[in-house]
């Protein structure tokens, strides 16, 4: 009986110790922790920075935007409702470009010669970035397409739209961020 209470003290002690360590290993780290960057895009919070690559081969970084509002567009070719929404954000884009607003259409996933296929098709004018490997749409938390962020002047995502936009949803959410 004593052996078996040994036993089982060993056995306990043990698990104690290799659960500690697991929690101290698997622990958050500090800096992440204190970090006043949100881990998902939220609104009233910054918007992640980012860099992609233009059509053209030309890199547009999101930080290099500051001072002007941006409607941060993510799309593919094959989504209906992309489709829908392109007219409406094209002519929004052309209104409105001369006095700051920039509309930034972030393709997921297409090759290349898809999307040029697509912007020549559809008339598209303002600027597109390929996010081929699909990384920003994981740091934006893309789930939907297409799914829109509206961020003002300072970097701040003041409105998110997930599905796609008519005229007057997107004419509500621009308010926030363009007067």
């Amino acid at each position: 009986m004593l052996l078996s209470q040994r036993r089982w003290s060993v056995l306990l002690l043990a698990v104690l110790v290799l659960g500690s360590a697991w929690i101290w290993i698997n622990r958050v780290p500090t800096s992440a922790a204190e970090s006043s960057q949100p881990a998902i895009p939220v609104v009233g919070h910054p918007a992640p920075d980012f860099t992609l690559q233009t059509l053209d081969g030309q890199h547009i970084r999101l930080a290099d935007l500051r001072g002007r509002a941006v409607v941060l567009n993510f799309w593919a070719s094959w989504c209906p409702p992309c489709r829908a929404e392109m007219p409406e954000l094209e002519k929004v884009y052309t209104e409105k470009a001369a006095g700051g607003l920039v509309v930034l259409g972030t393709n997921q996933g297409d090759a290349a010669s898809q999307v040029s296929n697509f912007v020549h098709r559809f008339g598209i004018h303002f600027p597109i970035v390929l996010d081929s490997r699909i990384q920003v749409s994981r740091l934006y938390r893309v789930n939907s397409l297409p799914t829109t962020y509206f961020i003002d002047r300072d970097g701040i995502i003041r409105a998110r739209v997930i599905g796609g936009m008519n005229a007057a949803v997107l004419a509500d959410n621009l308010r926030t961020i363009y007067p």
